[in-house]
């Protein structure tokens, strides 16, 4: 019998290449995929439910509404606004503030949100309104109307102490910084003085005409 077999020959059988998964990898890497776009909606929607509920609800006027009127739920509707800042907000009357007793210092239109410094109540409506030209560094700077605050004033000479003139009077209004540099930068603020705060309205002004009013605003 023939040994057809080949030995000692130095040649061994070719070797079979070892097959890799590689749709296996494939499948991995579409798998990772799916799971950072499933990631990155759930942030997108989750920002965007967030930003759905940063709004404010102010009230605004159904139809127009004469100055001298005492507002009332009728005569308001509810709208709910996304200011860019909360000194925005501030500057309209708020859905949960209290109705009672505020009366409209001016005429509103239909559909206008309803200003705070327009919405006084009664006894703020009856006060003399005094103007008063304020530097942006003598008053706290989110002041706002409705705030109840005490007018000092500083003299000019140094040597003088300051002086209160006028206690817990309420700002009706107040405008947006006038002036280009910090230094001459003012705000025109418009406070209500009572009858009671009428008789110190001489002393005040002499005051002021020699000094510079300042705004001090007590926490709650």
């Amino acid at each position: 019998m023939v040994d057809t077999a080949v030995r000692g020959s130095g040649f061994a059988a070719p070797s079979v290449p070892a097959q890799r998964n590689r749709r296996a990898r494939w499948k991995d890497g579409r798998l990772v995929l799916g799971v950072l776009l499933v990631a990155i909606t759930a942030l997108a929607g989750a920002k965007l439910l967030s930003s759905a509920d940063d709004t404010t609800t102010i009230w605004a006027a159904k139809r127009d509404i004469p100055a001298g009127q005492t507002l009332t739920s009728d005569d308001l509707t509810t709208a709910r606004v996304r200011f860019t800042n909360t000194e925005d907000a501030g500057r309209y009357v708020a859905a949960d503030a209290e109705l009672n007793g505020l009366v409209l210092t001016r005429a509103v239109d239909a559909g206008e949100f309803v200003p705070r410094d327009a919405a006084v109540s009664e006894a703020d409506n009856d006060r003399t309104e005094l103007p008063l030209s304020v530097a942006t560094g003598r008053l706290p700077s989110d002041t706002a109307a409705g705030d109840e605050v005490d007018v000092w004033v500083v003299p000019k000479d140094a040597d003088q102490p300051a002086k209160p003139l006028w206690l817990k009077v309420r700002v009706l209004q107040i405008d947006a910084v006038k002036g280009v540099a910090g230094g001459s930068a003012r705000r025109q603020v418009l406070i209500g003085l009572a009858e009671s705060d009428l008789k110190r309205l001489p002393a005040g002004l002499s005051a002021m005409s020699s000094g510079e009013p300042v705004l001090v605003r007590q926490g709650s």
